[in-house]
């Protein structure tokens, strides 16, 4: 994303799409407004508090969306040699998940330290150690919350809900969500399934129709409009869905409310 490589800056990106690879591995953290990335065929929005992980030579697209700013971890290999706990630290933090979702303490920190880095940004000590600490706050913080839990796991729906909340315009594969709570996907959809009583697809599903029935009684947005913002393929596939879901069309219950 840049012509000299550093071991991490704070940029804004572009409001066009770009697609490109590297022989090194990546984390990005959003910090201000939004930005696209697709990496793998799997699209997601980054906000405040989330972030990616690109894989070496991962093709990946990415663009900014209106206003932005990230945080970019390169992690060239000549950065790690010869450091073999660090190493070992990158290699478990990128056997999750490619995206996640940093909690409230988390988040503090990296605000913290890109305000360190963003007033020094000639300072390359400074943005090394920045980088480092937040690289190792974030694999302790990931392995502690995918480790077994002696009295069980329960999954914690607020920060789920915010996910869905901020993405609900665009497809939200399980992967994302289970991402969101640094969980494997096969043990984020059993226990999904097991706490709230449906699969996590089924879930979403309800929250887009939530969100459908409020905008069509407090809004003037379209249909079309509506099917767009809560993420539906078509309006033709959203007013199908709605009947089945509800047995009444939207513009028969935006009449009726």
């Amino acid at each position: 994303m840049a012509s000299e490589l550093k071991h991490s800056q704070v940029i804004a990106l572009p409001n066009h799409p770009s697609l490109h690879a590297h022989e090194y591995r990546q984390v990005v953290i959003g910090l201000q407004g939004q930005t696209e990335f697709e990496l793998s065929g799997r699209g997601s929005l980054v906000g405040p508090g989330q972030g990616c992980l690109v894989s070496e030579s991962e093709l990946h697209a990415f663009s900014g969306v209106g206003q932005n700013e990230i945080l970019v971890i390169n992690l060239p290999e000549s950065v790690l040699h010869g450091e073999l706990s660090m190493k070992d630290k990158v290699e478990r933090l990128f056997a999750r998940d490619a995206y996640f979702q940093l909690d409230s303490q988390a988040q503090t920190l990296v605000k913290a330290l890109t305000s360190e880095m963003i007033a020094n940004p000639h300072d390359v000590m400074l943005g090394r150690a920045c980088a480092d600490t937040l690289l190792c706050v974030m694999e302790r913080h990931f392995r502690e919350q995918i480790a077994p839990r002696r009295h069980g796991h329960r999954l914690n729906m607020d920060i789920i809900d915010l996910y869905i909340r901020q993405h609900i315009s665009r497809k939200i594969s399980v992967a994302q969500l289970a991402g969101s709570v640094f969980l494997a996907e096969s043990q984020f959809h059993q226990l999904f399934k097991s706490q709230v009583g449906v699969t996590p697809h089924q879930y979403v599903l309800k929250k887009r129709f939530e969100l459908a029935q409020e905008l069509l009684s407090t809004s003037e947005l379209n249909l079309a409009q509506i099917s767009d913002s809560c993420g539906f393929a078509s309006q033709s596939g959203f007013t199908s869905a709605f009947t089945r879901a509800f047995g009444v069309s939207p513009s028969r219950f935006r009449q009726q409310h």
